[in-house]
């Protein structure tokens, strides 16, 4: 089964950047796109963006429009980055990594979503 590995979360004041990193274990067209969602305490699981695999067409929560940035490694093909700049206090939560399929692209339900990684952690405070 495809794993999913997340690095690059830490600490960062309001206002700073942080990119995250997603490592696939392999490149399979059993998975249309690759994403991001988060986890704050107390909180249910909230879509942050989606990239076509093959195609790169991105999708954004509104709420990280214009600060988060998805993307894919030119380079190599099982790698995709969340970069997050501007950040927010209400960004700081467990972020996880996951692929959907095609008849699924769109979706921002966790349920259309899966496997998952095991999430890194992203902390906004001053």
């Amino acid at each position: 089964q495809l794993q999913l590995v997340e690095s690059g979360g830490g600490l960062v004041q309001p206002g700073g950047s942080l990119r995250l990193s997603c490592a696939a274990s392999e490149f399979t067209l059993d998975y249309y796109a690759i994403g991001w969602f988060r986890q704050a305490p107390g909180k249910e699981r909230e879509f942050v963006a989606v990239i076509g695999w093959r195609d790169a067409t991105p999708l954004y929560a509104d709420s990280v429009k214009g600060r988060f940035t998805i993307s894919r490694d030119d380079a190599n093909d099982t790698v995709v980055y969340l970069q997050m700049n501007n950040l927010k206090p209400t960004d700081t939560a467990l972020y996880y990594c996951t692929t959907t399929s095609f008849s699924k692209f769109g979706s921002t339900s966790s349920r259309d979503f899966g496997p998952w990684g095991q999430g890194t952690q992203v902390t906004v405070s001053s």
